[in-house]
């Protein structure tokens, strides 16, 4: 069988580790930006065999007794409509 070039499970340990880390070391409280896609990753997959498309919020599911979770998004892609292109 061939080895994946992406074990999901190993980036899911070691970000959440990494995360409880820099929380401890700001006195509990830190601002984290996450880019790309939160729920559904579909590009991150292709192009990483083993990313699983929605890792970054399982990610965050695994850290939810430990942080409160900010979701912004630009109120000008509401105003115009934006949308998915690769949900199309």
């Amino acid at each position: 069988m061939q080895n994946l070039g992406f074990d999901n499970d190993k980036y899911l340990k070691i970000q959440s580790a990494h995360i409880r880390e820099r929380v401890s070391q700001f006195g509990g409280k830190l601002y984290l930006e996450f880019g790309g896609k939160l729920f559904d990753d579909f590009h991150a997959s292709r192009v990483l065999p083993g990313f699983q498309p929605d890792s970054k919020i399982r990610m965050l599911t695994q850290l939810k007794e430990e942080v409160e979770v900010i979701v912004v998004i630009n109120s000008s892609d509401v105003e115009n409509d934006k949308r998915r292109g690769d949900l199309d």
